[in-house]
């Protein structure tokens, strides 16, 4: 099933695109939900990223170029990081590369949506815990990385997540591949047989950390081939059985403009 939020008419609803349409429903779609009976086809609404995370955890450098490259023991501590809500956008939306700087990083990602509460999950159980999945974009600015590492600030400017088009439910996260395109050209094509964390270890880690909650959003990594874009740039991260999330690349100056 494939879950979106839309705006039309001045008002946000959530849905289900169901054959062809947009198909309003009402409720809390990690509990109890029903179909209001409006239906709207997808070039009447503006689409908005599928929620609103209630918070976003990152994983950092996890993926190699090839099989051959994963290492044989795993990093004892995994690298982690938040980004704040507010830092998310839908598809469509421009990216807006902060003042001073002319560049930043797109990174294509299969991020986890957590559908139930979550404290000291075995791995063995994690997928129980997931609602569903869509495509985000760990947009990030190394230029504002601290020299000793924290990366807080680089990954943390309105804009900088962009997630969608939907969340699908009936998904098998271990078949999908991770691409990317940057104004047409493919940069990012990857398995997910290329991360380093897999999703069971990375999720049950961090209910060992935290307790995970409903709409809890995890970046599970982005592949390698990841680039630097400016502005006017197109980038397209996709995951076939999800779908695409397609954004621009705008400077502060132009997108203030536009206000």
């Amino acid at each position: 099933m494939k879950f979106t939020r839309f705006e039309v008419n001045g008002a946000v609803h959530s849905g289900v695109i169901k054959d062809g349409a947009i198909k309003q429903i009402k409720g809390d779609i990690f509990g109890d939900w029903e179909f209001t009976g409006e239906s709207f086809s997808q070039d009447e609404v503006k689409q908005l990223a599928p929620l609103v995370p209630n918070q976003i955890i990152g994983i950092g450098a996890n993926y190699v170029p090839v099989k051959a490259d994963l290492p044989h023991t795993l990093p004892e501590i995994p690298v982690f990081f938040f980004k704040p809500a507010s830092s998310v956008i839908g598809p469509e939306e421009d990216i807006i590369i902060p003042e001073g700087i002319e560049e930043v990083k797109f990174e294509s990602e299969l991020a986890v949506i957590i559908g139930r509460k979550a404290k000291n999950v075995a791995e063995s159980d994690v997928l129980d815990y997931v609602f569903g999945y869509t495509v985000g974009n760990d947009v990030t600015a190394p230029q504002f990385f601290h020299n000793d590492g924290h990366w807080t600030i680089g990954k943390s400017f309105d804009t900088f997540t962009p997630l969608g088009p939907v969340i699908e439910t009936d998904l098998d996260p271990f078949q999908v591949k991770v691409e990317a395109k940057l104004n047409g050209a493919e940069k990012q094509n990857s398995s997910i047989e290329l991360m380093i964390i897999p999703i069971r270890k990375m999720i049950s880690y961090l209910t060992n950390v935290m307790t995970l909650m409903p709409g809890d959003v995890i970046l599970t990594g982005s592949p390698a081939g990841a680039e630097m874009g400016r502005s006017g740039d197109v980038i397209e991260c996709e995951i076939k059985e999800i779908g695409a999330l397609r954004n621009t690349f705008a400077v502060a100056r132009e997108s203030a403009k536009t206000v």
